[in-house]
């Protein structure tokens, strides 16, 4: 350790992590698989950086997520952060009166969409409410998401009628080049150009480098295109990447980084966070953790 107290040997791993997918089920919201929270957990306590990269709010990170962690030994001393809203909004744990706790929340109000949009599509969300709810959790981002009762056909058969009516409103306030519209499974974000996983990365690295030696090795994991933009920066920056994509569908572009690329097998009950949470584990292992 430094005279300034910063840590100066270089962890042996660094993870970051979409959330959605990848750690939390698409169905149940939640960390399903429960190896997922005691892996990671032990990674983190062996010194190795565990940055969450998502598009959720830090609300559905603190309710969601850290809980998770807390209950299989996580403390605030561990190197863990969560990026919250595509590089939005950003937190570091802290110890609170009951323990464990997400610390403040930092925003960058220059990403936040005026209010009348947050209002437009609220208004949007509500002739939709049978299948899609508006999230009040969001800082810096517009969502909207299906509902956990409702199948997922029956979003996806609404999900255009609910991008072009957000296209009109982007277009009526002249947003149309500052905010964009990318639809998930689940749902529908209206976003800031400048937002991304790879703003989500820098985010990290510069927490990271707050406290400790940024890794040389990095895993990343993702269920969406964007998500390779995690590793793709890490790689822009200097670094050694490996990209886990479990998207239920798609070619793995021309990268250059490793990419592990497994689908989920749905029918097989093997879901995109039973693949993850394999990976996560043979991680622990390798670092005899």
């Amino acid at each position: 350790m430094g005279d300034d107290g910063l840590v100066t040997s270089s962890p042996a791993l660094g993870l970051l992590l979409d959330v959605d997918g990848p750690l939390a089920s698409t169905v149940t919201r939640t960390l399903r698989v429960p190896t997922i929270a005691s892996d990671l957990v032990a990674i983190a306590k062996a010194g190795c950086p565990v940055v969450f990269n998502t598009g959720r709010s830090t609300d559905f990170l603190r309710e969601r997520v850290i809980p998770d962690l807390v209950a299989a030994g996580l403390s605030a001393a561990d190197p863990v952060w969560g990026v919250g809203e595509k590089g939005g909004t950003w937190f570091s744990l802290a110890q609170g009166s009951g323990g464990v706790e997400v610390g403040d929340v930092h925003q960058d109000d220059e990403m936040r969409p005026p209010q009348e949009l947050f209002d437009a599509v609220r208004e949007i969300a509500g002739r939709y409410g049978d299948v899609v709810f508006f999230d009040e959790t969001k800082r810096t981002m517009i969502s909207v998401e299906q509902h956990v009762e409702v199948p997922n056909e029956t979003f996806i058969a609404q999900r255009t009628s609910l991008v072009a009516e957000i296209e009109e409103q982007l277009e009526e306030r002249a947003l149309a080049d500052t905010m964009k519209i990318y639809p998930t499974v689940i749902s529908i974000d209206i976003e800031h150009a400048r937002s991304g996983k790879a703003l989500g990365a820098r985010r990290a690295l510069d927490l990271i480098g707050s406290r400790m030696e940024s890794p040389r090795r990095w895993f990343t994991a993702g269920d969406s295109g964007q998500d390779y933009d995690m590793s793709r920066q890490l790689a822009e920056s200097g670094f050694q990447t490996t990209h886990l994509d479990v998207r239920p569908h798609g070619q793995v572009p021309d990268v250059p980084f490793d990419v592990i690329r497994e689908q989920p097998r749905f029918a097989e009950g093997v879901a995109e966070d039973d693949i993850t949470a394999r990976h996560i584990a043979l991680l622990r292992s390798e670092l005899a953790c």
